[in-house]
């Protein structure tokens, strides 16, 4: 397994990251447990997660899997809806609840993707209060965001941050070969990411599998262009062993591009790219979950 530092933190973690929501799925808890628990033998640290993913199984069955030792393993991570300090806090303490952990490593603000979302949480009784709040109560550790609708709205969240004095400690994003082409949060928000030494959470490298089905690219090849930026983590979602392997071997056989390599790769993705066609979490609200579920935000619907 490959090695990261997670952007300033000094923290090291897996480069690649066992995704939350695909583990929530299987029919068979003991399954999710198992693969979990192999992800994490076979040195996978990075544990994504998300208080809304599958109403809360995901976050219960990884609880599961991390006792018997496993938990002080593992850097964990997991993301809350709640716009309001009030209901952020709740999430909060239900996320820590069904992990069965006192503290979390990374909380991240899930979801930022339209342009009042970081008003929301920056205003007075926003979610940020309840953070920093968990964060001196010891039940985080270190605090992030994430999104997968347009760069602008990321770029929006950065300067809103920055007015108020907040500091992220890493950024979650979709960083593909598609992504390069099309509302490109790898040229528009990357750059500034890494300036500012937040460490950089790579997702959708292969678009929930929509990606794969322009049929010019083939898995391995998205997880190394998505491991070939500057990338601490490429979360991919593992919903069986053989999954679990494909990403294993990703890991073992990268090596750092040339940049012949990446044109060449890019060149092919180019034309399927180039109206977000097998993007659609950038252009169709199917992946939206908070705007299929208001409630979770606890502010009326946009």
């Amino acid at each position: 397994m490959l090695y990261r530092t997670l952007g300033n933190t000094q923290e090291t973690v897996s480069a690649i990251g066992l995704g939350g929501f695909h583990i929530g799925q299987q029919k068979d808890e003991q399954e999710s447990i198992q693969i979990i628990r192999s992800a994490i033998d076979r040195g996978i640290t990075f544990m994504d997660n998300c208080w809304d993913y599958n109403k809360g199984t995901s976050e219960i069955r990884m609880g599961k899997a991390l006792q018997d030792g496993y938990r002080n393993q593992v850097f964990l991570m997991t993301k809350i809806d709640g716009r309001t300090k009030a209901l952020a806090s709740q999430q909060i303490d239900e996320s820590l609840k069904r992990l069965q952990t006192d503290q979390v490593d990374l909380l991240q603000f899930h979801e930022v993707i339209r342009l009042e979302d970081p008003d929301r949480i920056f205003a007075e009784d926003g979610a940020a209060a309840a953070f920093l709040d968990a964060k001196q109560a010891g039940k985080i550790r270190y605090i992030g965001f994430t999104g997968h609708k347009d760069p602008l709205v990321h770029l929006r969240m950065l300067d809103i941050a920055k007015e108020h004095d907040f500091h992220f400690d890493a950024v979650q994003m979709p960083l593909n070969v598609m992504d390069a082409h099309f509302r490109s949060f790898q040229h528009s928000v990357l750059p500034t990411l890494i300036e500012h030494g937040m460490g950089v959470l790579g997702m959708k490298s292969m678009g929930d599998g929509h990606i794969l089905k322009s049929n010019v690219v083939k898995p391995i090849e998205c997880l190394h262009y998505a491991l070939n930026l500057p990338t601490s983590v490429v979360i991919t979602g593992i919903d069986s062993m053989e999954i679990l392997d494909q990403a294993i071997a990703a890991a073992d056989t990268f090596k750092p591009m040339s940049a012949e390599e990446v044109t060449a790769l890019l060149s092919r993705t180019a034309a399927v790219a180039a109206n977000g066609r097998y993007e659609p979490f950038k252009t169709d609200n199917q992946f939206d979950a908070t705007a299929l579920n208001p409630e979770w935000l606890g502010v009326p619907a946009a």
